[in-house]
C-alpha cells in the first residue's frame, strides 16, 4: 500500500458507524484521506464508533441506504473519488428474524450505491464489500475461489450473493472496460472471512458472545462447535480493501471483479478450538456449553485468496493466535478504563509494522 496515495483523497465510506467501518475510518484518517461517512447511527450500544471517538475523523452524513435521494445528495456534495461500501445488515441469525429488512438493506442499499455512482460520475474506484458466505456452499474440503458458483442458504448469504450479481450487471452494463475512458470507474467486490477484533459488540457473533458471557460469570453457549470458519483479525481484510481500492484507482478495470481476502490455511479452524484458545487467556473462565440450533448454518467454509496474493501482493500478517491476543488485549483495556482510541491506534500501528510471513 502506498500511504502517500491516500493523502487528501476524497473517500466516501458507507457503514462507518459499524465495527469494520469504525476501524477503517481510523485507518483512513491515519493515511491522510478526507473521509466522508454515510450511515445510520451505531448499531450497538456500546459501540466502537463512540468509544474510539471516530466521529472526529469523519465528515458524518447520516442516512439510510434505502433512501436514494438522500444518498444522491451526499454524492453530489462530497464528489468522492473512491467509494468503499461496507454498510449492511451483517448477521445471519438476524436475517432469519427479519428477512425483508435484510434483503432491502443489503440488496437495495447496494443497488442505490451503484446507481448513485453511475449518475454522479467522478468516482474512479468502487469496492463493494460482500462476504465469504456468497458461495453455493457444498460443505467440501477445498477452499472456494472467486469463480465458484454463487448461492446462499440463509437470507443474509443470499442477499449478499444477489449483491455480487448486481455488481456484475452494473459492471457489464455501465462500467464496461471498453467504455472505461467514458465513465472512468473500476469496480470490484471483496469477500472476507469471519472477522474478529476489539470493539465488536454485535450479538450472535462468537467472540462478543464469549466475552459477554464470561464477563457476566456465565458459560458461553455454542451452537456449532465443529463448524470451520476462515478466522482473521478485522485489520486483515481492511488492508485488502484499501490496497484493492488504490490499485483500482491507478490501474483501472484490469483488476475489477471479485476478490477473496481470507486467512492462512492453518487459521481456518473449528469454532470450539477458537473458543478454547480464547478461554486460556480468561482468568477463571466459566466454561462452555453446547446447544444446537435448528437454524441452518454452514458447517465448513474456507477461502482461497491466491488471486489477492499474486496480483495484489496482499498477505495476512497476524496468525489466529495473534488475532485472539489482540482482541483480548483490546477488551481488557476497555474493561480497565483505558483510552480506547489510543488502544485502537496502537494496534493499528502494530499491524502496519508487522511483516508478512514467508
Amino acid at each position: 500500500m502506498n500511504n502517500a496515495f491516500w493523502q487528501g483523497k476524497r473517500v466516501l465510506l458507507t457503514g462507518h458507524t459499524g465495527f469494520k467501518g469504525s476501524w477503517l475510518s481510523l485507518w483512513l484518517q491515519q493515511l491522510g484521506a478526507e473521509v466522508h461517512g454515510y450511515a445510520l447511527p451505531p448499531p450497538t450500544q456500546p459501540s466502537l464508533y463512540e468509544l474510539a471517538k471516530v466521529a472526529g475523523d469523519v465528515h458524518h452524513h447520516g442516512g439510510d441506504l434505502r433512501d436514494l435521494p438522500r444518498l444522491q445528495a451526499v454524492f453530489a456534495e462530497v464528489q468522492p473519488q473512491l467509494v468503499l461500501h461496507l454498510a449492511a445488515q451483517p448477521l445471519v441469525r438476524d436475517s432469519y428474524r427479519d428477512p425483508i429488512g435484510t434483503y432491502t438493506s443489503n440488496l437495495n442499499g447496494t443497488l442505490h450505491v451503484l446507481e448513485a455512482v453511475r449518475q454522479q460520475g467522478g468516482v474512479r474506484s468502487l469496492v463493494l464489500v460482500t462476504t465469504d458466505k456468497v458461495y453455493a456452499n457444498r460443505e467440501w474440503l477445498w477452499p472456494y475461489r472467486e469463480d465458484e458458483p454463487l448461492g446462499g442458504h440463509d437470507p443474509y448469504s443470499s442477499s449478499k450473493a444477489c449483491c455480487e450479481l448486481l455488481a456484475q450487471s452494473y459492471a457489464a452494463s455501465f462500467f464496461n472496460p471498453a467504455r472505461y475512458g467514458e465513465h472512468g470507474l473500476a469496480l470490484a467486490t471483496a469477500r472476507a472471512g469471519n472477522v474478529l477484533g476489539g470493539g465488536d459488540f454485535a450479538r450472535d457473533r462468537l467472540i462478543p458472545d464469549c466475552l459477554a458471557a464470561w464477563q457476566a460469570g456465565q458459560p458461553v453457549v455454542l451452537r456449532h462447535p465443529q463448524a470451520v470458519r476462515p478466522w482473521q483479525h478485522v485489520l486483515e481484510p481492511l488492508a485488502g480493501y484499501l490496497l484493492l481500492a488504490e490499485r483500482l484507482y491507478n490501474e483501472g478495470p484490469a483488476l475489477a471483479g471479485a476478490w477473496n481476502f481470507g486467512p492462512a490455511e492453518q487459521d481456518m479452524r473449528p469454532v470450539g478450538e477458537v473458543v478454547s484458545q480464547l478461554a486460556q487467556a480468561w482468568p477463571a473462565c466459566p466454561g462452555v456449553q453446547q446447544q444446537p440450533s435448528d437454524l441452518h448454518e454452514a458447517g465448513l467454509l474456507r477461502l482461497d485468496s491466491t488471486r489477492a496474493h499474486r496480483l495484489l501482493g496482499w498477505q495476512p500478517r497476524w496468525s489466529l493466535s495473534q488475532c485472539l491476543q489482540a482482541t483480548m488485549a483490546w477488551h481488557q483495556a476497555w474493561q480497565g478504563g483505558e483510552d480506547v482510541r489510543a488502544v485502537c491506534l496502537t494496534q493499528l500501528a502494530a499491524y502496519r509494522e508487522a511483516a508478512c510471513p514467508n
